[in-house]
């Protein structure tokens, strides 16, 4: 490759880590990273799910999604617990990381909106439509 930005992955993984640290800027009032936010929002969403259900989600690996849970776990936003069977184990939100997730969601709208002013209004809802087709194209 002779010019990386005339590359997809390099680009897309670009204005990913610039979209991130720009919700982690806001999101720090609420003492959440941008990925947080996003677990938090998958699990208020989907309810109880197993690791390898979450990990999917969020487009992770397993073991970057046990290290993020185990984190979260700890601060008390997300707990494990028995599932139906025995043997499977379950993330949930609490009731804490519910409230720092609702707390957190006008910050989270301030950051959209930033976003989408600097991207103008069409072009970020153009941006949005591309990237879930390339979501869905690349599952």
């Amino acid at each position: 490759m002779s010019d990386p930005g005339n590359c997809l992955c390099f680009n897309l993984q670009r204005a990913a880590r610039l979209a991130a640290r720009a919700y982690d800027d806001a999101l720090a009032p609420a003492g959440l990273t941008s990925a947080q936010f996003s677990a938090l929002a998958v699990l208020a969403k989907a309810g109880p799910l197993t690791t390898s259900s979450f990990s999917k989600a969020m487009e992770t690996e397993r073991t970057t999604s046990t290290r993020n849970l185990a984190l979260m776990e700890s601060q008390g936003l997300v707990k494990r617990k028995a599932g139906d069977d025995k043997r499977v184990r379950l993330i949930d939100i609490t009731a804490r990381g519910r409230k720092r997730f609702e707390a957190a969601a006008p910050l989270w709208r301030a950051a959209q909106k930033s976003l989408a002013a600097k991207l103008g209004e069409a072009n970020a809802a153009g941006v949005l439509k591309r990237t879930q087709g390339v979501v869905a194209a690349l599952e």
